[in-house]
């Protein structure tokens, strides 16, 4: 066991396994103490490396991240604290880990129920290679104004409090992290506050004894006096008793073994820590009380007269001139953080982002305010999603079920368009979906399915200024414009594309106004006079229908229908049906296992 002072102001710790708060504590607890550097050198996380972004007063650090513990040693070779984090589970591996690096020199470990013999090994090693083990089960250890574990002292107000930003002169142990507390705050209130404080945890099996950090407190020379809580089971305290008795140590031990309580009860008591429970008349509180006491430490009658026993033996340490008045500081205000500055009220921040089709706040999803559950009971289905996440309202089943067809009938058009081209291409160069996905919407533009906007733009043009087919065509010629929606390599008068009768059909059977298709139909008239393919495609279709939906269904301003057409609603639609056919191709190929796509030389003119 190490013989002296464990942490200083420069001390730095590794810190495994990720948890925020644990490490922001630690990082407020410096800027508080006037640290010039973080208390954290790095973070352990296996499988993982980078940066976490974190806060050290007002300015945000960024802390490396390590895969392995020698990496992090490696990296960091002033770092001789490591902060465990890890479970009960795997605690001990990476203890043990840890202790065999020669930078490491305090291992404290957060896990509670460590397996026994596991925890023997790790003292043993430890004993054999002069280190310390805090732990297990321990919320750690704390030198005031200078270095804390963990959640050591728990908040910053609890800190300030107990006036642990700045040293006192008593050294103080226990088993207990949560009554580490209630007597860091008992010694501010009657003395100058502790120096150093140390929770050993309450396992059976703890790494270091309450008697190895009272003699360790014994050769600190700012340390005056020591407090000891220990509690009921075990023999630990004898080992301290000992100490006492040999006169190892030679300052004021003020002592309380807690759990004397226990006698009331007729059968054996289980207390909260693995190792709090009595073996009998000698693990007994009362029969530890009572050897401390006769050993030479102040032992008081009760627990509550714990704190005058500290009081009056501090009070006489400064009669003596030993204890010299400690100068008062006001530490530095921590930065509170946002979200709870925010919650309490005291600021007011902007958002970054905005949205007003989807919650996920509550209990479920909500799609413009509809609850998840609210969709799935009423049977709704993907043209009602599209509906709300879209337009933001429910619109009439006749308006879903025309989006839900335009999705069906433009989910594929075949292997030989650009858009599948690109994709089976991609996909058999060995590509994941995404990629092979993308290759293939990346085609959509005017040329190839992205003329749905604009026909219906051109279309509600022409039709609003009450312009004749002649007029609008031959004035979309003058302009060198191809009217969109207009003309199909495939299909011609004799060869109708069944997808836009479909839509036809549909629209004439269930819309309550087709005008704007109607507008469509006359233009293809005209155009059909000049060429036998310039028919109405699918883009026209579909442009011409969706302005009569919108227009027809009366849920929409004239404001809201220019806006949905200029922003690309209706190609979004080819986009989302194109998709379905897109990511078919993919999966198409790649369950065929075809090799890699190379164009035949016989298929390209070579040219000067």
């Amino acid at each position: 066991m190490a013989t002296g002072q464990l942490f200083s102001k420069t001390t730095q710790a590794l810190f495994y396994n990720y948890k925020q708060l644990p490490i922001q504590r630690m990082l407020d607890f410096d800027f508080l103490c006037g640290r010039e550097t973080p208390s954290v050198a790095g973070i352990i996380n296996p499988g993982s490396e980078g940066f976490q972004k974190l806060f050290f007063g007002q300015e945000e650090i960024a802390i490396p991240v390590h895969s392995t513990i020698e990496a992090a040693c490696a990296a960091h070779p002033t770092a001789d604290v490591f902060i465990n984090f890890a479970s009960f589970r795997s605690a001990a591996a990476s203890s043990l880990s840890a202790l065999k690096q020669p930078t490491i020199k305090v291992v404290a470990i957060i896990a509670e129920g460590v397996p026994e013999s596991d925890t023997k090994q790790l003292i043993g090693y430890a004993k054999a290679n002069n280190k310390v083990v805090i732990g297990p089960a321990t919320v750690g250890g704390i030198q005031a104004g200078a270095f804390k574990i963990g959640d050591t002292a728990g908040t910053i107000d609890n800190i300030i409090h107990c006036k642990l930003y700045r040293p006192g002169s008593v050294g103080f142990v226990s088993k207990s992290g949560g009554m580490s507390n209630e007597l860091y705050n008992t010694i501010a209130r009657v003395s100058d506050g502790i120096y150093e404080g140390v929770a050993i945890g309450g396992d059976v099996f703890p790494g270091s004894t309450l008697s190895d950090h009272v003699l360790r407190f014994n050769n600190i020379p700012q340390v005056k006096m020591i407090v000891v809580l220990g509690e009921l089971g075990g023999r630990d305290e004898y080992s301290l008793v000992e100490a006492l008795k040999q006169g190892k140590i030679n300052k004021p031990v003020v002592a309380w073994v807690s759990g004397t309580c226990a006698r009331l009860f007729k059968s054996e008591v289980q207390f909260g820590h693995a190792g709090a429970k009595s073996g009998g008349e000698i693990e007994s509180a009362q029969a530890k009380n009572e050897a401390l006491r006769e050993a030479g430490a102040v032992v008081p009658t009760s627990y509550e007269a714990f704190e005058g026993a500290i009081k009056e033996t501090f009070q006489k340490l400064v009669e003596d001139g030993k204890i010299p008045p400690v100068k008062e500081m006001t530490p530095p205000q921590i930065p509170e953080d946002l979200n709870i500055a925010i919650k309490s009220g005291k600021v007011r921040a902007p958002t970054h982002i905005i949205s007003t089709i989807s919650d996920d706040r509550g209990e479920e999803p909500a799609y413009a305010g509809v609850p998840m559950s609210s969709i799935v009971e009423q049977g709704l289905g993907a043209g009602d999603v599209i509906s709300l996440l879209w337009f933001k309202r429910s619109l009439p089943r006749y308006c879903t079920r025309f989006i839900e067809i335009c999705i069906m009938l433009c989910a594929d058009h075949g292997p030989c368009v650009s858009g599948a081209h690109n994709t089976i291409v991609t996909a058999r160069a060995g590509k994941d979906l995404v990629s092979s996905l993308v290759s293939g919407l990346l085609t959509i533009g005017p040329r190839f399915g992205g003329a749905i906007d604009d026909a219906a733009r051109y279309f509600k043009d022409a039709y609003d200024k009450s312009l004749t087919p002649y007029e609008f065509v031959e004035g979309m010629k003058k302009k060198g414009i191809r009217v969109p929606g207009i003309g199909h390599r495939i299909k011609s008068a004799d060869n109708r594309d069944k997808r836009v009768e479909l839509l036809q059909r549909f629209a004439r059977s269930n819309f309550p106004s087709v005008k704007y298709m109607e507008y469509a139909v006359e233009v293809e008239t005209y155009t059909l006079s000049k060429a036998n393919n310039l028919v109405l495609n699918v883009d026209g279709a579909i442009g011409s229908l969706f302005l009569d939906l919108l227009a027809g269904s009366g849920m929409f301003t004239k404001q809201e229908i220019d806006e949905i057409v200029e922003i690309g609603y209706l190609n979004g639609l080819f986009v989302l049906a194109r998709s379905i056919g897109l990511i078919g191709h993919t999966f198409d190929q790649k369950r065929l296992k075809q090799p890699l796509y190379r164009h035949p030389w016989e298929d390209v003119l070579y040219t000067k």
